[in-house]
């Protein structure tokens, strides 16, 4: 897919819920504000950095394609936002991570500790949001994926540097990591809407399946992207000794001296050997190999809504599906 093309996919997705999306820019502001001043700047450095925004749009598209008529989604879908960010100010500490969407990250400009408890505002802020609605469904969503989530951080940590986690386990990092706050995006979306338990338990399907296409676009491009598109250091993963789906496969699939070469890359967090081992995910097949598993659990997200009546959102829906195994960032 060209850049032009996937620049018109993404433009004709905001264009369906540009309203939709330009309140849920103001509850985000509205919600931003606290009587610290590092928190406003740490908190409105981050959000302001951009980024593709997925999760919140996944709450109000799926709200609209079960033609919700409210503001609640709105709501929800900065809450969503609020817990994301979270999540990337705890992440860049614990990576110590520098660059993120194309500049620093908050860590390397203001520092761990402040980084740190901001994403816990975040995270409180998010908490008195969704109390706010007063629905018990909501709450249960939200608070079970924010506990999965964190495991998930735990789980990645215990992989770190270790060549000998296999595919499954790798698999449940993302599932939980990544994968559970796209679910609870979707769920919220067909809930709020007043959708039947099937029909939500399809979106939470739809929500888990597309994240976990997204990351493992994201393993691919660590190896195979232009830092200038993806707005992070190519080799990141390497250099943090997390052996994500590339890694396995060469440690499954490649010769004696390829894996020997992963494996001590791995357990020092080696990158000044990436140009080798880039070459030996290449020749070995790693990479497609993982762009074909995120193909599968795209065409199983779409799969998920295709019940779904024709709108303009549900051809939003699936254009994600195809968005997300084809983008370059």
């Amino acid at each position: 897919m060209s850049a032009a093309i996937k620049h018109a996919t993404q433009n004709s997705i905001a264009l369906s819920i540009a309203d939709d999306l330009d309140a849920v820019n103001i509850v985000i502001r509205q919600k931003l504000h606290s009587e610290v001043s590092l928190v406003n700047q740490i908190a409105e450095y981050i959000i302001s950095a951009g980024g593709k925004r997925i999760r919140p749009v996944l709450v109000v598209l799926v709200a609209n394609a079960y033609a919700y008529r409210g503001t609640a989604h709105h709501e929800l879908a900065a809450v969503v936002e609020f817990i994301h960010t979270a999540t990337l100010l705890h992440d860049d500490v614990v990576d110590e991570s520098s660059m993120r969407r194309g500049r620093q990250t908050a860590n390397a400009l203001f520092g761990n500790a402040a980084s740190v408890l901001v994403g816990d505002f975040l995270y409180s802020r998010a908490f008195q949001m969704m109390v706010g609605l007063d629905n018990m469904r909501v709450m249960q969503i939200l608070s079970d994926a924010t506990n999965v989530i964190a495991e998930g951080e735990v789980l990645q940590l215990l992989n770190m540097h270790d060549p000998d986690v296999s595919q499954e386990r790798y698999l449940q990092v993302i599932r939980s990591k990544t994968a559970k706050l796209f679910e609870a995006a979707a769920q919220l979306g067909a809930l709020i809407a007043g959708a039947a338990d099937d029909e939500i338990e399809a979106a939470a399907e739809y929500g888990r399946s597309l994240g976990t296409a997204f990351q493992l676009i994201d393993d691919v491009l660590d190896y195979a992207g232009d830092a200038t598109e993806t707005g992070k250091n190519v080799g990141d993963d390497l250099r943090e000794g997390k052996p994500t789906l590339p890694l396995i496969y060469l440690m499954e699939n490649g010769t004696p001296e390829q894996r020997a070469l992963v494996r001590s890359c791995i357990e020092q967090g080696d990158e000044q050997h990436f140009d080798a081992i880039l070459a030996a995910i290449t020749s070995s097949g790693a990479l497609d190999f993982t762009r074909r598993q995120a193909e599968i659990a795209a065409q199983r997200a779409a799969n998920a809504v295709s019940g779904l009546p024709a709108s303009d959102f549900k051809q939003s829906l699936l254009q994600l599906c195809a968005f997300a195994v084809d983008r370059n960032h």
